[in-house]
C-alpha cells in the first residue's frame, strides 16, 4: 500500500513525465518522424523504461513490494493524460497526423516497456529478498 507522501510524489512525478515526453514530441517531431532517428526511441526504451522505474522507486521512496503499484500509479496517470491530451488537445503534440500515430505508438511502446521492466525489478528484489532470509 502507498502512502499519502508516495502517492503526491509519484503523481508528481507522472506530471513532469509527461510534460518532458509531451515537450519532445511536440518540438523535435522529426524524432519520430524520419525513419532512421524514429527507430532510436523505440530502441533506447529499456533504458529509459529503468530509468523511469529507477526514478519512480528514488521519488516515491518506494519499497520492493511498492515498486509495482508505483510505477503503475504513474503510468496510469500519464497514460490517461495522454489520451485526454491526444482526444482533445492533440495540437499540444503537433498539428500532423502522422506525427500524432507515431508519437502514440511511441507512448505505448514506452510504457509497455517500462511496465516490463518494473515487473522485472520487482521479481528480482523479492528473489534477493528470499535469497537473504533464507541464508
Amino acid at each position: 500500500m502507498l502512502r499519502k507522501t508516495q502517492i503526491y510524489a509519484l503523481v508528481s512525478l507522472s506530471l513532469v513525465l509527461w510534460i518532458v515526453a509531451t515537450l519532445n514530441i511536440r518540438f523535435r517531431p522529426d524524432a519520430i518522424s524520419d525513419p532512421v532517428k524514429g527507430l532510436l526511441p523505440f530502441v533506447t526504451a529499456p533504458l529509459a523504461g529503468w530509468l523511469s522505474v529507477w526514478l519512480c522507486k528514488v521519488v516515491g521512496k518506494l519499497s520492493a513490494d511498492q515498486i509495482l503499484p508505483g510505477v503503475a500509479l504513474v503510468g496510469a496517470v500519464a497514460m490517461m493524460m495522454d489520451g485526454a491530451a491526444l482526444k482533445w488537445f492533440s495540437s499540444l503534440y503537433g498539428f500532423d497526423e502522422k506525427i500524432l500515430r507515431l508519437a502514440a505508438a511511441w507512448l505505448l511502446w514506452g510504457y509497455g516497456v517500462a511496465f516490463a521492466v518494473a515487473l522485472v525489478w520487482a521479481a528480482r528484489l523479492r528473489h534477493q529478498a528470499v535469497l537473504s532470509t533464507a541464508t
